[in-house]
């Protein structure tokens, strides 16, 4: 079974219809970059797999939840999936260790001092062990992106979802974000990722899908796919964002 079953979903906002007829599947350990010019769906249809929005039809299974169900466990699967958005979501008022440890007590239920033993590894993972008691105010903007990515490993997903997470940042920050993800794909996390970074897409990720006007309009091997494009207009979304 795939990890992510997605089937011939459509969304629409009002008389806009976003996702067309989207279906897609990711299997277990897959890294999947998804691309494609603003307003084509990408992010729209990261938030349905997520259970964030929902769809009109179609239906979405991730790691056996049925996330179009009615009654769908929202929770169980926010625990198996992961996901990252471009705004870093830290709690101001709480350190680093807090905003890790935060949703493993209340929603894992550990014991306390369990939660801090993995905020300690997973802070240390994305490279930010001296930072473990600073506040977000008090960190640059990639360092707080990193504690999103930590705080979200932290539940122990079967899946991580990634939304444009470095669009925010300034150019010298990106980089260090990037390296982060690499670790976390090399570690054989099962990740989906909507990115304009097309050489980390290219590096890192096993498939491109290209969104257009709501529909995918490529699907192909990462590094096959950015280097011969079969349509025109993903070459031309390539060659607009690669000059």
């Amino acid at each position: 079974m795939p990890l992510i079953e997605i089937s011939d979903i459509h969304k629409s906002y009002g008389q806009v219809e976003v996702l067309k007829g989207v279906s897609l599947s990711l299997e277990k350990g897959e890294i999947v970059a998804v691309v494609g010019r603003s307003g084509s769906g990408k992010s729209t249809m990261l938030r349905c797999v997520n259970g964030l929005e929902k769809v009109q039809s179609g239906r979405i299974v991730v790691d056996g939840v049925e996330v179009t169900a009615r009654g769908a466990d929202l929770n169980l699967l926010r625990q198996r999936a992961g996901m990252v958005f471009q705004s870093y979501n830290l709690f101001p008022h709480l350190s680093v260790e807090r905003n890790v440890t935060l949703a493993l007590t209340l929603v894992r239920k550990m014991p306390l001092a369990a939660a801090r033993e993995v905020a300690r590894e997973m802070v240390d993972k994305v490279g930010l062990a001296d930072k473990l008691h600073a506040y977000p105010d008090e960190l640059s903007g990639g360092q707080q992106q990193r504690v999103a990515i930590a705080r979200s490993l932290a539940m122990q997903p079967t899946l991580m979802l990634f939304d444009e997470i470095t669009s925010a940042l300034d150019p010298e920050l990106v980089g260090e974000v990037l390296r982060v993800l690499e670790g976390v794909a090399g570690d054989g996390m099962t990740m989906m990722l909507v990115t304009h970074e097309m050489n980390f897409a290219k590096n890192v990720a096993d498939r491109v899908i290209f969104m257009h006007e709501g529909r995918i309009h490529e699907d192909g091997r990462a590094r096959e796919i950015l280097v011969e494009p079969r349509t025109a207009e993903f070459r031309n979304f390539l060659s607009a964002v690669l000059h």
